[in-house]
């Protein structure tokens, strides 16, 4: 392949010279290039992806990339299509000097899954440096004396190229006294010399002009020329000759400056000032010699001028010249070269080669961090480096590949516990006694949604007054979320549950925001007294995460109920009609007035008073009961149509209350009912005796049955209830509910018959409520239906004026809870 594109560049110089080679090893995952230096941007190198085998659409996904072991980055990957390419010219005698092999190492990486390759890109050498002679002029003084076949050693000439790009032959121009030599040397570089062919005659020719030619291997060659002046000298036919023509020493790079490390020795087979010497650096090597070396021109004692650096140079090679001092001057020249023995006098490097990204908290054991290099100039066991981590984080060290290592997580993360990592590296050679270098990376941890909302309180308690303004707050909830960003905002909502088959967010409303509650209508207490509210927090992660509350609303009670009055009820006429003997005593109860009130506790009590009567002399009424009785005995004188008007008012503030009209009839004495009367008076005469004979058997069978079923309801009420002194029937598997406690119950006072309403839990004794009838009947039958709400009480009322119109009862003593 070599020889073709050759062939090419003479045909086409315009066109850059490069040759690929691939070398794929499967077991040590490396893949080799080789391609010509100087080669222009964007050359390509060649197809990673294809290489590797790794499909072109997954470049991207599996993040392919590179990173180079050396200091600059000369290559760079095309994501598109996996094809290496040349991002910056190389020149492979900058990178490599006279090396002969030139590779630049690379690192392939593919983080998903997490993979290691090995690139290798050896340099070709291209011949474009030609060679040169330093210096490009020499002049050299030749005695005449001089005897043929003396050689003349000329520096050779540099190239920076190498292989056959290098130095390949001399050539002398053609003359009758000199001819040219090459010497090789142990390295394999050629050493021209000038070799006097026939002797001197100063007088026919004092000065030779003879130009060297050097050309290179490379195709096309290239070349170079000196011009040697030879100036032929009459006298000093002796030049100085070494004991060796080679030195070889070796030193330790941490020596002292001014250590003597070699002397050399010259001998000059003249006499007197021709065979003085002195001693002085070559041609060859000045060019940093004299700074680092010293050399004693009179003794030639070698010493150590400034302190020597193995990881600047391990060796240098130069000459030391010995001249006389005659006319012509004479000069011999020996070959120093001098070995630096490695100290451990350089602590390891840590250089971070790909920069720690942010980790999510929720990342797999083994995700990447960062990538590391560890660099030691020193060399052998001095160079070898350790690396690890100090403490204990969740992070460990994966070797790679030539002292490259992976940050990779190696624990579960938590961004609450600690959201950031300050991670100390320290890395540690072999030498003796081993250096340590320790570096700082910082590895920041991303919040993942791994906290639901909190809230302050699992139950809250609200208490909340009856007939508050729509829109009212009621209270506030709060959440927090140990989250971060979107995953810490909590939106808050009501998780719409029903309450008394009411959905709940009919009552109130919650501010997604920050958790304030208000009511979305007024709150009625005898409707409804406490209800229950799921609230729920949920946060803006993804997925998102939630929780919720229990929030009890209680409702206070407000006097916002007027004492409702039972009996008399408003439905039998607006004014209620009774009647009582003349022959009344005083505390003759006259009737008695009943009410209740829907509202709870002190604003449910109710009091009775006489607000207005024809003749209040003649009627009280009991402050708690309602009871109507006489002050005194009725007169002949007193009349016989009393009004009464009766206030109820209950205990609360404002106080709410109602009046009631009693009319009562006082009557010489007691009537038949007038529907008896007719019958008697249009039955005929003859039936009457038979008729009264029916009525005292019914009479008798009656009281016979009222008899036992007493008898009954006593034995029954004693064993259920030992401490009561009235017999009762209370219905407490009936299904009904009396939230207030309240009982409706039949009571008798002599002649009058009354419905109480006695309160339970809440209400005493005294603060029960009645209602008296006319002793003066129609009816004959009570019937009694219990309401289904103690607030309901219109139905009662209407229960009771169905039943209880203005007739005698002939119930004694019975008693209904309700």
């Amino acid at each position: 392949m070599g020889t073709q594109i050759e062939r090419r560049g003479l045909v086409f110089p315009a066109l850059w010279l490069f040759s690929v080679v691939v070398f794929w090893n499967k077991a040590g995952a490396q893949l080799r290039y080789t391609i010509a230096e100087e080669l222009k941007e964007g050359s390509v190198v060649g197809n990673i992806a294809k290489d590797l085998g790794i499909v072109v659409s997954e470049i991207s996904v599996r993040n392919l990339r590179i990173a180079s072991e050396s200091g600059k980055q000369y290559f760079n990957l095309d994501l598109r299509n996996g094809v290496l390419f040349v991002q910056d010219v190389i020149d492979r005698e900058n990178i490599c000097g006279q090396s002969t092999n030139c590779v630049l190492p690379l690192q392939i990486i593919i983080e998903n899954p997490l993979q290691f390759y090995r690139v290798e890109v050896e340099i070709q050498d291209i011949n474009d440096n030609s060679p040169r002679f330093h210096p490009e002029a020499k002049i050299i003084d030749v005695p005449e004396s001089t005897p043929a076949g003396t050689k003349f050693r000329l520096e050779p000439a540099q190239d920076f190229d190498v292989g056959s790009n290098s130095v390949r032959t001399y050539a002398l121009n053609k003359n009758d006294n000199f001819v040219l030599n090459l010497k090789n040397n142990k390295d394999g570089t050629k050493v021209p010399e000038i070799v006097l062919q026939r002797a001197l005659d100063r007088e026919k020719q004092a000065e030779f002009l003879l130009v060297l030619t050097v050309v290179d291997g490379g195709n096309p060659t290239r070349s170079g020329s000196i011009e040697i002046t030879l100036t032929i000298q009459d006298i000093n036919d002796n030049a100085p000759v070494f004991e060796q023509d080679l030195y070889e020493i070796k030193v330790m790079e941490n020596c002292a400056p001014g250590t003597l490390i070699l002397t050399v020795k010259a001998n000059d087979l003249d006499e007197g000032r021709n065979s003085q010497i002195e001693y002085s650096f070559g041609p060859h090597g000045l060019g940093n010699i004299n700074t680092i070396f010293s050399l004693n021109a009179e003794t030639g004692e070698l010493s150590v001028l400034n302190h020597l650096d193995y990881e600047s140079s391990k060796s240098y090679e130069f000459d030391i010249r010995a001249r006389d001092k005659g006319i012509p001057v004479m000069e011999g020249q020996c070959r120093v070269q001098v070995t630096v023995i490695d100290v451990n006098d350089n602590a390891p490097e840590i250089i971070i080669a790909s920069s720690p990204k942010p980790v999510r908290e929720d990342a797999a054991s083994g995700t990447m961090v960062a990538l590391i290099k560890v660099t030691d100039l020193d060399s052998g066991n001095n160079g070898n480096v350790t690396l690890t981590i100090s403490s204990n984080p969740p992070f460990t060290l994966k070797p790679t590949f030539s002292s490259h290592y992976a940050l990779v997580t190696d624990k579960n993360l938590d961004r609450e516990e600690s959201s950031e990592y300050n991670i100390e590296l320290k890395a540690s050679d072999c030498g003796s006694p081993p250096l340590l270098t320790s570096k700082f990376v910082t590895v920041t941890i991303l919040d993942a949604n791994d906290n639901a909302p909190v809230f302050s309180l699992p139950v809250y308690s609200v208490y909340v007054w009856e007939n508050t303004t729509p829109g009212s707050i009621l209270s506030s909830v709060t959440a927090f979320d140990l989250d971060q960003g979107e995953n810490a905002r909590i939106a808050y909502s009501v998780i719409d549950l029903k309450s008394n088959d009411i959905p709940v967010s009919s009552y109130v409303h919650i501010n997604s925001d920050n958790g304030t509650i208000f009511a979305m209508h007024s709150f009625d207490y005898e409707k409804i007294k406490v209800f229950q509210i799921q609230v729920q927090a949920k946060d803006h992660g993804s997925p998102s995460l939630c929780s919720n509350a229990t929030v009890h609303v209680f409702i206070m009670d407000q006097n916002d109920n007027v004492p409702s009055v039972i009996y008399p009820s408003a439905l039998m006429g607006s004014v209620s009609h009774q009647r009582m003997p003349r022959s009344a005593k005083a505390g003759h109860l006259v009737t008695k007035v009943t009410a209740v009130d829907a509202d709870s506790g002190h604003n449910a009590w109710i009091s009775y008073w006489l607000a207005e009567a024809t003749d209040a002399s003649l009627f009280t009424v009991n402050l708690h009961t309602g009871e109507v009785r006489t002050k005194r005995s009725v007169s002949d004188q007193d009349e016989s149509s009393q009004r009464l008007i009766i206030g109820i008012k209950d205990n609360g503030v404002p106080v709410q209350s109602t009046t009631v009209t009693v009319d009562i009839l006082i009557e010489d004495a007691f009537h038949e009912p007038i529907s008896d009367y007719r019958k008697k008076n249009t039955e005929p005469d003859k039936k009457s005796g038979k008729i009264t004979l029916y009525l005292i058997i019914s009479v008798a069978s009656v009281s016979l049955l009222c008899l036992a079923t007493f008898f009954v309801l006593l034995v029954k009420c004693a064993r259920s209830s030992k401490s009561s002194s009235s017999c009762c029937i209370r219905r407490t598997d009936s299904g009904y509910k009396n939230p207030n406690n309240l009982q409706i119950q039949l009571n008798t006072d002599g002649p009058i018959k009354y419905v109480e309403v006695l309160g339970g839990d809440v209400m005493s004794q005294s603060q029960s409520f009645g209602s008296y009838l006319s002793p003066m009947s129609e009816f004959s039958d009570f019937t009694l239906v219990k309401p289904s709400s103690t607030t309901d009480f219109t139905n009662t009322l209407s229960v009771l004026d169905a039943s209880l119109p203005d007739s005698t009862w002939r119930f004694e003593s019975q008693q209904v809870s309700v």
